[in-house]
């Protein structure tokens, strides 16, 4: 067997509070979300994330300020946030999922 344990097992001991908060956060995540608003629900400053991207604070707000950016840099965003980037097409009740090739 894995090492892997459910998130639910992981959060098992917490309070009822606790739990609450953390199922409306999951909730939050999965609404469509500004980069700024993912970034504050997963608790992050733009100082912590300008350093897992290795660049300064005012470029981080520049990215979550523009209105167009390159799919890699916002996977970068993402992986950095410790998530992970799927692209899905939608076309007429048919859903495709598009390869993201991994970055060297």
């Amino acid at each position: 067997m894995s090492g892997h344990r459910k998130f639910s097992e992981l959060t098992k001991d917490f309070s009822p509070q606790r739990q609450a908060r953390i199922a409306e956060k999951v909730e939050n995540l999965k609404k469509e979300m500004a980069l700024n608003e993912l970034r504050q629900a997963l608790e992050l400053s733009q100082e912590e994330l300008a350093r897992r991207l290795n660049i300064k604070q005012p470029a981080v707000s520049r990215l979550e300020n523009r209105d167009d950016m390159y799919v890699s840099h916002l996977r970068e965003v993402i992986e950095a946030m410790g998530g992970k980037l799927d692209l899905t097409a939608h076309f007429s009740g048919v859903e495709i999922k598009i390869e993201l090739r991994p970055q060297p």
